[in-house]
């Protein structure tokens, strides 16, 4: 955004629900459940990196963004996953239920972007890289879950299903990305 002086193309409702996200799962550091001074930099730093995205997109780049066509409804996401998140915790805590909420929104904080992406038919360069990245991010959990169960035994279901569902929401879009992008086409949603 800063190299383009512009925030086209990017959906700001999925950047709030990508702070919520960070903000929720990341409150423990005020009960202090300290880890590690690297765990610690990193909550901080995905929480101030949102945050400062969502700051550039409403004040600096304001003008370069349309909201008449992010206009997709947060409030069903954001009930939804506060719905999964009482029905699947592992224990009905704050903590807890916050983490699993985060879990849950993180699934689908995408769909903003992705329907955006719909309505406009095309993306520039940068913001399907960007929408790549997320996407990876989220499948590379997949050999995670894999080497937590064969070497500690560890098994979440909550993190498993929820990373399904978002990979399931990217497949879409990793298949246009590899037949259009990374062959060096415009990405263009087929008509």
């Amino acid at each position: 955004m800063k190299t383009s002086r512009s925030c086209a193309g990017l959906s700001f409702k999925s950047q709030a629900l990508y702070a919520v996200v960070f903000v929720t799962r990341y409150l423990d550091l005020l009960w202090g459940r300290y880890s590690s001074l690297y765990n610690t930099l990193m909550k901080l730093f995905f929480i101030g990196s949102s945050l400062s995205i969502l700051y550039l997109m409403k004040v600096k780049f304001r003008p370069t963004h349309d909201p008449n066509i992010d206009t997709f409804k947060i409030e069903y996401l954001l009930s939804g996953s506060f719905i999964m998140s009482l029905i699947f915790t592992y224990k009905y805590t704050i903590p807890e239920i916050l983490w699993s909420f985060s879990i849950w929104l993180e699934s689908v904080a995408i769909l903003p972007q992705l329907f955006m992406l719909q309505r406009t038919g095309e993306a520039e360069s940068v913001t399907t890289h960007y929408l790549f990245a997320l996407g990876a991010y989220r499948a590379l959990y997949i050999p995670n879950w894999m080497y937590r169960w064969l070497a500690e035994g560890h098994v979440d279901p909550i993190a498993i299903v929820a990373g399904i569902i978002q990979t399931g929401l990217y497949s879409d879009f990793f298949y246009i990305y590899y037949t259009k992008v990374m062959k060096g086409k415009k990405f263009e949603l087929p008509q």
